[in-house]
């Protein structure tokens, strides 16, 4: 909708430090039982996170329990689901934080990233937005026990203005994150943008991506005295199509 008005697109990314392992086991439970889970599976997930114990028996031989809590590891088949419930309650309280201070920034979440999204005519007013919104944030993850990884966030504008770019970094230096300071392009999530949108630079990475494999193909026939038909369809389909139509 902002970016039908003409207003200014400006988003900051931050990651969560060891998100998996810096889950709250004892709360985690206690949020599934909250979002309507029956008692049976939040009293399985407590056994099977914290209260787990194992002992050993060789012949006459019988070991003292050990424990063998499990966790939320981040190999695990659980924990895209577990982690997203557990966050899915910070980002609520977050979300509502937000709207009774009347600070108009979205949130978007990807596993273990986080997207603020601020929109105005002003890149000032938006800095100014994602500022208090990332202090908010960081405020209300360091009491659920997780820390931002300050190296690692980012920030992009995005504008359909024809003049000068020139926008003013943000400073979050009394946050304990660098001054970011707005780049031409930005990489996320295998997407390439840039601050109009035209998709270019995506395009021309992906595209010449997809034409060195080909160059690769021919290689490999040679030393492979000679792909077949069916081996070049094969390779075409699994390594070259998936690069060239990704993000399309």
């Amino acid at each position: 909708m902002g970016w039908i008005r003409n207003f200014m697109t400006s988003t900051l990314v931050f990651n969560i430090a060891q998100f998996f392992l810096s889950l709250n086991h004892y709360l985690l439970p206690h949020i599934l039982g909250k979002v309507g889970f029956d008692s049976k599976v939040k009293h399985f997930f407590l056994n099977y996170l914290i209260i787990r114990k194992t002992w050993y028996y060789w012949n006459n031989f019988s070991s003292p329990f050990f424990n063998v809590d499990v966790g939320v590891e981040q190999d695990s088949a659980l924990s895209p689901i577990l982690s997203t419930l557990y966050l899915a309650l910070i980002l609520h309280i977050l979300k509502n934080c937000l709207k009774i201070l009347k600070i108009p920034v979205s949130i978007l979440s990807f596993i273990d990233d986080r997207l603020l999204i601020a929109q105005s005519k002003f890149f000032s007013i938006s800095n100014l937005l994602l500022f208090c919104s990332y202090n908010i944030a960081s405020i209300f993850l360091k009491k659920f026990r997780l820390i931002i990884e300050y190296a690692k966030t980012k920030m992009f504008h995005f504008s359909r203005s024809k003049g000068i770019f020139d926008p003013t970094p943000l400073d979050l230096s009394s946050l304990g994150s660098p001054i970011l300071c707005p780049r031409e392009t930005w990489k996320y999530l295998g997407f390439i943008f840039n601050r109009k949108l035209l998709f270019y630079q995506h395009v021309n990475f992906y595209a010449n991506k997809a034409i060195s494999i080909v160059k690769y193909m021919k290689i490999l026939g040679k030393f492979a005295c000679c792909l077949i038909f069916h081996q070049k369809q094969l390779l075409f389909r699994s390594c070259i199509l998936l690069i060239a139509l990704y993000g399309f």
